[in-house]
């Protein structure tokens, strides 16, 4: 499991308990999740809504998507139903110009944006919003939603670089302690790039492995570089010193818009990449016994 800025598919309308959930421990900066938080500001009333009502009608429409998804079914064929029905609510309600009415084509817009991962589409539904409810709160969300989008595909396109067999790019910084920190300073050892967070449930669970795999390979050549999305700094040390965690960690104190984050596109947590002696990509997001058996292979070829 990872901490991640959940997607449109995990609750829905019920989104805003999970937000809640983890406000206190993580600063949302995907901007997008304004569309959802927007969609929760009025989900409360959506009970005591008039049948028929703008609504009504969108949770009983989101209350069938909520189906397919769970049935693991979430291509656009699956959902052609839904999106006609869609299409059906917004010509139904197009004369009221609500935010219960623009609720209806904003869903719409981050089921292509979330569950189809068609952008271009989100995007297009997203200024049909500002175009046909402009004085809505939905509307005044939009420019922001559209910025938080185009952060999201920039993140993606950086992922997409970071693939086995590719050199990891390289950064310069100052570790917590203030000495230098970087992968290249780790040249000829095999190091591991730990993105992480003291409040990351995952992060914490997965931990032991880590420290375990450290300690057991580290005189061999294993290094590990911590990349630590807290904001509270007495707290990553204290957390740190408690664990026996001796390996470098870089802080900021910006969470979510951890400058390395940011660099790297990291959208969700603990996200690792494992690199050779020459700096290559040998492995991403290893758990469990998977990373010591990685570990172990990249040394023996050192």
């Amino acid at each position: 499991m990872t901490e991640r800025l959940p997607l449109l598919s995990e609750n829905l309308i019920d989104f805003g308990r999970t937000l809640n959930d983890r406000a206190h421990s993580m600063k949302i900066r995907i901007l997008t999740l304004l569309a959802v938080l927007s969609l929760v500001w009025s989900a409360r009333p959506l009970l005591a809504a008039e049948a028929g009502s703008a609504s009504s009608d969108l949770k009983a429409l989101v209350g069938k998507v909520k189906e397919k998804l769970s049935a693991g079914k979430k291509s656009e064929a699956d959902l052609s139903d839904e999106l006609k029905e869609f299409d059906a609510l917004i010509e139904k309600h197009k004369g009221e110009k609500t935010d219960d009415a623009a609720q209806i084509l904003l869903m719409k817009a981050m089921l292509y944006l979330q569950i189809l991962d068609q952008s271009d589409k989100a995007s297009e539904l997203i200024q049909q919003v500002k175009t046909d409810y402009p004085d809505t709160k939905v509307a005044k969300n939009a420019d922001q939603i559209l910025e938080g989008m185009k952060q999201q595909e920039a993140s993606k396109k950086i992922q997409r670089t970071l693939v086995e067999g590719a050199k990891f790019p390289d950064f310069d910084e100052k570790d917590l302690a203030g000495k230098p920190i970087s992968v290249a300073s780790f040249k000829g050892k095999v190091v591991l790039i730990d993105f992480w967070a003291t409040w990351c449930a995952p992060c914490v669970g997965e931990l032991p492995n880590v420290i375990k795999t450290y300690e057991k390979n580290h005189d061999k050549g294993f290094e590990i570089i911590g990349v630590s999305l807290d904001q509270d700094e007495q707290k990553l040390k204290s957390f740190t010193k408690d664990r026996n965690m001796t390996w470098q960690q870089y802080f900021d104190g910006k969470g979510w818009g951890n400058k390395l984050a940011q660099k790297y596109g990291i959208q969700s947590i603990p996200a690792t990449f494992l690199v050779d002696g020459d700096g290559k990509i040998i492995g991403r997001d290893l758990r469990g016994e998977a990373l010591d058996e990685a570990v172990t292979k990249a040394l023996a070829k050192n």
